[in-house]
């Protein structure tokens, strides 16, 4: 399996965000994650399309944006005008869940869907031949720094397992990823439930040497391959 290391840039230093996403991604990281909030649909507002036009010069990785919006699909091509890679958002938050992996695929960005803890499932039923990832949120989504929910690890086994199966009868690949208290301690957990790629943003941002927390937590993850 192939892991991939995401770091939030809400746990980040505005005052710096070019330096900071050059200097995470110095340090090893795979992706940049692109945390969306309206003070709507969650309790927190954060940034829109033009901080992710003003790094996307300072980054070669993909962009992963996650937009905790609504309603969803207004914004969605303005991100992809911006430089986004992927984009992720919840099915509560969509009039047609459908129809909005659509425009994301159109404005040619990856899509995918997110689920809250408490969120049901049952919205994969029709759409998984159209994802290309699923984020699961281990803490309630609208701020940074918050404890991972036990509870999400069964989720995550669940998920493995519907992702499995559908690539067993012919699907595509469908990266799985989480979201919330993703920690060097419970990363290898984590992955072993099932996750492939990990957002982490206290325990990388909160930190003097970024490479060491990203080395940390290959190596935690390396443990899961043996």
């Amino acid at each position: 399996m192939t892991f991939r290391i995401a770091p939030s840039i809400l746990s980040a230093d505005f005052a710096r965000l070019g330096e900071e996403v050059r200097n995470v991604v110095a340090a090893g990281a795979d992706l940049i994650h692109f945390d969306v909030m309206d003070n709507h649909y969650v309790p927190n507002l954060t940034i829109g399309p033009l901080v992710c036009a003003a790094i996307r010069p300072h980054v070669q990785v993909p962009i992963d944006v996650h937009l905790m919006i609504t309603p969803v699909d207004r914004i969605v091509p303005d991100f992809a005008k911006a430089g986004a890679n992927l984009i992720t958002f919840h099915p509560e938050a969509s009039e047609h869940i459908d129809r909005t992996l659509a425009l994301i695929k159109e404005c040619g960005c990856k899509a995918g869907l997110v689920f809250n803890p408490a969120t049901p499932l049952h919205y994969l039923d029709h759409v998984m031949d159209k994802l290309d990832i699923i984020l699961l949120m281990s803490v309630n989504p609208g701020f940074g720094g918050q404890q991972f929910i036990p509870a999400a690890l069964a989720k995550l086994r669940v998920v493995r397992a519907r992702i499995d199966a559908h690539k067993a009868a012919g699907g595509q690949d469908i990266w799985l990823e989480v979201d919330g208290g993703v920690k060097t301690d419970n990363i290898a957990e984590i992955a072993r439930a099932g996750a492939d790629t990990f957002v982490a943003g206290s325990a990388i941002f909160s930190q003097p040497d970024y490479a060491a927390v990203v080395q940390a937590m290959r190596k935690e993850l390396a443990t899961t391959c043996s």
